[in-house]
C-alpha cells in the first residue's frame, strides 16, 4: 500500500451543470451491487472506489474478487477506504488487494495525536469505471445491503459529462492520501439530463450540499420530499420545510422508526422536532419494513442523491459527495419508488403523536440534550 502524509484540504470547487447526462435509479442490493460488479468485470483501462464503509463478508469478497481480476488483466485499480469506516475489512482482505495490484490507500488514519481531527470521516460512496460510468449513492460494501430484504438504499448509475467531474472529485482527494498519481479522463456525453456534481472539500465553513440543499427547497413551489436515515436537522433546514409547506408545497418526509434505524439514539432524538414540523403541516412518514439508509431530496424537478445525511453531523464534519439532477421525469421517477416507500410506512398525526408516552419523550429530551452538546 502507498501511503503519503496529507496535503492540504481539498478546496470546494464550483462545479457548472453538464448539459448531457444519463442517469438510472437503482433501488435496493439486489439491483445496485450486481450492477456495480458487471461494470468492474467490463473496465478497460481504470476502476476507482471511494468507499466509507467496506467490511469483510460475503459482499466484500464478490468485490475484492472482481477488484483483483480486474487489476490481473492489466485495470489499474484505485481504492481509496476511509480509516474508520472500514475498519471492518480484515487485514487478509487487504492483503490480497494489494498483492494483486490494487493501490489502496486510507483516508484520514486514526491518530492520537490527531485528537478532534479524528472525527472527519470521508463518508463517499463512488465507483468509477475508464471515462464511462460512475456510480453514486449511501450503500456499503457490506452485507446489510445484500439482497431484496437488505437495508433500504439506493445508487445512482451516471453516465455523460458528469462521469469526468466524478473523477476530478475522487482525483483530489486520492492526491492527499496516496502518491500514486490519478489524472481524470475526458467526459463523454451520453443523454440529454443536466446534472451536477456537488462535493465539498474538508474545510470548515464550505458547506456546498447544505447549501444546494437549502436553496432547492427555496425553490420548490410543489413537492418537497425529504428522506434521510438520520434526521438531526440544522435549523435553517427546518425552516426551510416550513417555508415551502407555507408557499404551498407537499413537504414530506421519510424517516426510519424506532425498529428501522441502526442508531436508535440518533433517532430519539431526532424525534423532537416532529411536534414543530407537524404543527406547520409537514407530512411524516416512518419506514417500518427494514432498516432504512437512504438519503436523497426531491424538489420540484430536483434531485439530490449520495452520500450526504441531512444531519448537522454529516453537513458539518463528512467529507461528503451528492449529484443532483435537474428533470421532471427523473424527480418523478424517485417520487414514484418513494410512494412505495410510504406504503411501508406509517404516517404521524399530531394527536397522536402528542399522546406517546412519558418515557418516549424522556428519551428524545435526553439523547437530543447529549446530540446538541456533540454538535457543538
Amino acid at each position: 500500500m502507498t501511503q503519503r502524509p496529507p496535503r492540504k484540504p481539498v478546496p470546494c470547487a464550483a462545479v457548472p451543470w453538464r448539459a448531457r447526462n444519463r442517469f438510472v435509479l437503482l433501488a435496493q442490493g439486489e439491483r445496485f451491487l450486481p450492477a456495480m460488479l458487471e461494470a468492474i468485470a467490463g473496465a478497460r483501462e481504470r476502476v476507482a472506489l471511494e468507499i466509507y464503509w467496506i467490511e469483510t463478508g460475503a459482499t466484500a469478497e464478490r468485490f475484492i474478487g472482481h477488484l483483483v481480476e480486474a487489476a490481473g488483466r492489466g485495470v489499474e485499480v484505485l481504492l481509496l477506504i476511509d480509516d474508520y469506516g472500514s475498519a471492518a475489512l480484515d487485514a487478509y482482505d487487504r492483503r490480497r488487494l494489494t498483492g494483486a495490484g490494487v493501490v489502496l490507500a486510507r483516508y484520514n488514519p486514526l491518530r492520537l495525536r490527531l485528537g478532534y481531527g479524528n472525527l472527519r470521516r470521508d463518508h463517499r460512496k463512488i465507483l468509477l469505471i475508464d471515462d464511462r460510468v460512475a456510480f453514486v449513492g449511501g450503500a456499503g460494501i457490506a452485507d446489510a445491503f445484500a439482497g431484496s430484504d437488505g437495508w433500504r438504499e439506493n445508487m445512482l448509475r451516471i453516465e455523460g459529462d458528469c462521469v469526468a467531474d466524478w473523477w476530478a472529485v475522487f482525483a483530489g482527494n486520492w492526491r492527499r492520501w496516496s502518491a500514486h498519481p490519478c489524472t481524470p479522463p475526458r467526459s463523454l456525453s451520453v443523454g440529454d439530463i443536466p446534472g451536477r456534481v456537488i462535493a465539498g472539500g474538508d474545510q470548515p465553513g464550505r458547506r456546498p450540499i447544505a447549501a444546494t440543499a437549502l436553496g432547492s427547497i427555496a425553490r420548490a413551489r410543489q413537492r418537497v420530499w425529504l428522506v434521510t436515515p438520520y434526521f438531526l436537522p440544522p435549523v435553517k433546514l427546518r425552516r426551510a420545510l416550513a417555508r415551502a409547506r407555507r408557499r404551498g408545497a407537499s413537504v414530506r418526509l421519510l424517516l426510519p422508526s424506532e425498529a428501522t434505524c441502526d442508531v436508535p439514539a440518533v433517532q430519539a432524538a431526532g424525534r423532537r422536532y416532529y411536534d414543530w414540523l407537524l404543527r406547520r403541516g409537514v407530512r411524516i412518514f416512518e419506514y417500518q419494513r427494514t432498516t432504512t439508509h437512504q438519503k436523497l431530496l426531491v424538489a420540484d424537478d430536483r434531485v439530490l442523491l449520495g452520500s450526504s445525511n441531512f444531519d448537522r453531523w454529516g453537513l458539518r464534519w463528512n467529507l461528503e459527495a451528492n449529484q443532483a439532477i435537474h428533470s421532471r421525469a427523473s424527480a418523478d421517477e424517485v417520487v414514484a419508488t418513494l410512494r412505495r416507500d410510504c406504503t411501508a410506512s406509517r404516517e404521524l398525526n399530531l394527536a397522536d403523536w402528542r399522546r406517546r408516552s412519558a418515557f418516549a419523550r424522556l428519551r428524545e429530551r435526553v439523547y437530543g440534550w447529549l446530540e446538541a452538546r456533540a454538535s457543538r
